[in-house]
């Protein structure tokens, strides 16, 4: 009897402490509502990151279900945060969970296939969902603190499931920086004539809209905070990134993706994603949203984002992209404006039913709150495949890391790549290590001789040197070290009519060509070191540096010494249209510690620009842009009018009295027709059917005797986009033209695509031409493209210094 008497206290003991639980969790665990004062989501009503982070607090304080952590801060100083959502258990033991996923991840620290199936019964799926990281796109960053509370209080099974086998890592936004920005712009505006406008500024102080194309070079803080999360501590099996797009298009597109897909993309992880994409796309017709798209526009070939960063880590990378409001505030759309929409790959016409678009929206009222329901059902439909298929996911992300592991797995493939000692760029060489240490690549020091079989080269053997680094591919992070160092092959993709099909974002992005770092490809290595004889693994960068006679670094990714030999007063343009390029060029000055001072439409227009600069720096913006800028009546006229004709009178006076204007890319054009130069750019209004080269890598014929190719080797990569290249059109002045670099006579494309090469064979990529007492230097390519470039840096640095003798 007393027996019986404990096992029924102990069960009413138990009963209270759970129903003591599930209220907490349900009544005491705070709703956004009763933090924020108003519902996330709803219309012109718009939350900050001070806001957002202050209600994770709160929600961390109060369930047991949210672990919120800081995991670093941002280029403006804000905390970059990641909420762990989980099962209360889960939370509890996260070190646990962590550990088996780093097991996973590397399977060469598994001892057999009994330790194998322990790992997978007992670890739990990592899903990463990441919010708003272009930060127009605001709706997402929202949306995110409901999804939380839904999650932190819910008391469903459905719920519970996905709780107990998952760890959801929510990114309420990798971009806190541009959240307050538009935020801040956003109130100051509503109720005005400028409601719902992009802020005139970029919104990450040096990229911009460009924060989601770093994922491999790793540039800003905010990129190695979240890849350090990623790909050195928790490798989530899924990685899902909410953005949002125009609002003429369809309402919704997610995966599958369209053609064409990256060669070194699993084919599995292609499936895989595809599942996820088709699993979301099934829940939103069951709830009747209409206007949903799979297999249209966004592809699976670049690299360089942050869903599809993860295809190279054996990760499934999904996004889906959300037509847009007006901010926080609703848009009207018709069906005209639709029936107008520019045509995207794989949908003719938002307004037409296909198989990939099987329910159309026709126009109406669309809303902050309707994008923030389709997002809440796709994170909910990824979460709930992650849940009832844990252990699929976690044996294939296994299997496809132990496979990369193996040598021999892809006899096709390089047996490595080697960076040989005693290259002249050693800052390059370094940087390039510490980018891929910082993403997970494993990189060896040979500390003796080897001698090995180098692709095509002519000796049956090559030394490697002391000293050199070694990148095996025979290791988990296989796929990201060759699409990160082989050459790509874009497809010559046409449309019906024969123009370019043009690609979701860049073709090509090798990165040591990027880099000015010559790198060889090892096929055969003789007397392979099987054991760690002869080998050392670079853990830390300080050690690469060391190597490379370098000095130490406090912290990775440090500043590198001011190149300039004298003191210069350096003027950047800032456009108040907003130019990433203009951002990327502040990034490098501020990296190689070169002071400047940015200079607006409003001091140009002002004039006697000499007193204050001796060089002016006009990033990549094009000449209505700089010249009419935004027009009156769209902003606040504090921001509209560019510099206008008489700001550009300012600059020729700059350039007669002995400044330098130095042009990127589009600012050539402004510069060519206002300062009537003898030169034009040949490739002006040609069809995508005879020239086009959509971000890719060019070789440059440079003439080693200009003071702009000062240190320079005959040839070198250079970065073209959309690019221009020039020809001398009046053979009387070519005297006043010094050509530094050309367009390869043959054979320009390293990596990427190119059609109709025989448009820039040969022609000018890089000059300087006399005025007055000044100068004006053209690049036709972008020497800084989103601050990969450091081949064509010391292009830069040298014309600012060029005194423009040959």
């Amino acid at each position: 009897m007393l027996h019986r008497h404990i096992v029924l206290s102990f069960l009413i003991v138990l009963v209270l402490t759970v129903c003591w639980q599930a209220q907490t969790k349900s009544s005491d665990v705070p709703s956004p509502k009763s933090v924020l004062g108003f519902e996330p989501t709803a219309d012109k009503k718009i939350a900050d990151w001070r806001q957002i982070t202050d209600y994770f607090a709160k929600l961390d304080a109060a369930s047991e279900r949210v672990k919120v952590e800081q995991i670093g801060q941002t280029t403006g100083g804000n905390p970059l945060i990641v909420a762990f959502i989980s099962s209360a258990e889960n939370i509890r033991n996260l070190d646990k969970y962590k550990a088996i996923q780093a097991k996973l991840a590397d399977p060469r620290g598994v001892k057999d296939d009994s330790e194998r199936d322990q790992l997978i019964a007992a670890g739990k799926t990592i899903v990463a969902i990441s919010c708003s990281i272009h930060s127009t796109e605001i709706v997402a960053s929202q949306m995110s603190m409901n999804l939380a509370f839904q999650m932190a209080a819910a008391e469903d099974a459905d719920t519970r499931e996905i709780l107990d086998n998952t760890i959801l890592l929510l990114i309420p936004s990798p971009n806190p920086d541009g959240i307050q920005i538009v935020a801040d712009w956003y109130r100051k505006t509503l109720g005005t004539f400028y409601e719902g406008t992009s802020p005139p500024e970029l919104y990450h102080h040096y990229a911009g809209h460009d924060d989601n194309r770093d994922w491999f070079m790793l540039n800003l803080k905010e990129t190695r905070a979240v890849t350090d999360l990623f790909w050195r501590n928790w490798y989530p099996q899924i990685v899902y990134d909410l953005h949002q797009m125009g609002q003429t298009g369809a309402r919704f597109i997610i995966p599958p993706f369209f053609d064409p897909p990256n060669p070194n993309i699993s084919p599995l992880i292609l499936r895989e994603t595809g599942l996820v994409g088709y699993k979301i796309a099934a829940d939103l017709e069951a709830g009747n949203f209409k206007g949903v798209a799979t297999n249209a526009y966004f592809d699976t070939w670049w690299h360089g984002g942050f869903r599809s960063a993860p295809y190279y880590h054996n990760s499934i990378g999904i996004l889906s992209e959300a037509a847009s409001a007006n901010l926080m505030s609703p848009a009207r759309i018709s069906a005209e404006q639709l029936q107008k929409s520019p045509k995207q790959r794989g949908l003719a016409s938002p307004l037409e039913t296909a198989t990939n678009h099987p329910q159309a929206w026709t126009g109406g009222i669309w809303s902050p709150r309707d994008i923030a329901d389709i997002e809440t059902t796709a994170c909910h439909a990824v979460l709930q495949m992650a849940a009832k298929f844990r252990t699929n996911y976690l044996k294939n992300f296994y299997e496809l890391n132990r496979f990369n592991a193996q040598f021999g797995a892809k006899p096709e493939q390089p047996l490595a790549y080697v960076i040989q000692a005693g290259q002249p760029n050693a800052d390059n060489v370094s940087r390039l290590i510490e980018i891929l240490i910082a993403q997970g690549v494993e990189v060896f020091r040979m500390n003796r001789e080897l001698k090995t079989s180098i692709a095509g080269s002519a000796e049956v053997h090559t030394e490697i040197p002391l000293n050199s680094f070694l990148i095996f591919t025979a290791q988990p992070e296989r796929a990201n070290v060759q699409a990160l160092f082989e050459r790509q092959i874009y497809p010559n993709r046409l449309d019906a009519s024969g123009e370019a099909e043009v690609p979701y974002d860049v073709a090509g992005w090798t990165l040591p060509l990027q880099m000015g770092v010559d790198v060889q490809t090892v096929t055969q290595i003789v007397e392979y070191p099987h054991s760690a004889r002869g080998l050392e693994k670079i853990t830390d960068i300080n050690q690469a540096r060391k190597v490379l006679n370098l000095e130490p670094v406090s912290e990775p990714f440090a500043k590198l010494p001011n190149p300039l030999t004298k003191p210069l007063k350096i003027g950047i343009y800032k456009s108040y249209t907003v130019s990433n390029d203009e951002g990327w060029t502040r990034y490098v000055f501020d990296s190689y510690q070169i002071p400047f001072q940015l200079i607006a439409d409003a001091e140009i227009r002002k004039g006697d620009l000499k007193t204050s600069f001796d060089a002016i720096i006009l990033p990549s913006v094009s000449e209505n842009a700089m010249i009419n800028g935004l027009k009156k009546g769209a902003y606040p006229d504090e921001f509209v009018g560019g510099m206008t004709e008489a700001g550009v009178e300012n600059l020729k006076k700059f350039v007669e009295s002995g400044g330098t204007l130095i042009c990127f890319d589009d600012s050539c054009e402004m510069a060519i027709k206002q300062f009537n130069l003898p030169l034009k750019n040949v490739l002006d209004n040609l069809k995508t059917s005879e020239f086009y080269c959509p971000g890719s890598i060019l070789a440059l014929d440079v003439n080693t005797e200009s003071e702009l190719a000062k240190d320079f080797k005959k040839q070198t990569a250079a970065y073209f986009i959309n690019s221009s290249a020039f020809e001398i059109t009046d053979a009387s002045q070519a005297a006043r033209v010094k050509i530094a670099a050309r367009y390869a006579e043959k054979n320009a494309l390293l990596s990427g695509w190119l059609r109709g090469e025989k448009y820039l064979n040969g022609k000018i990529a890089l000059a300087e031409v006399s005025e007055g007492k000044g100068k004006i230097i053209l690049f036709g390519f972008r020497p800084q493209h989103r601050g990969q470039t450091w081949a064509t840096f010391p292009f830069i640095f040298n014309s600012l210094t060029n005194q423009g003798n040959l």
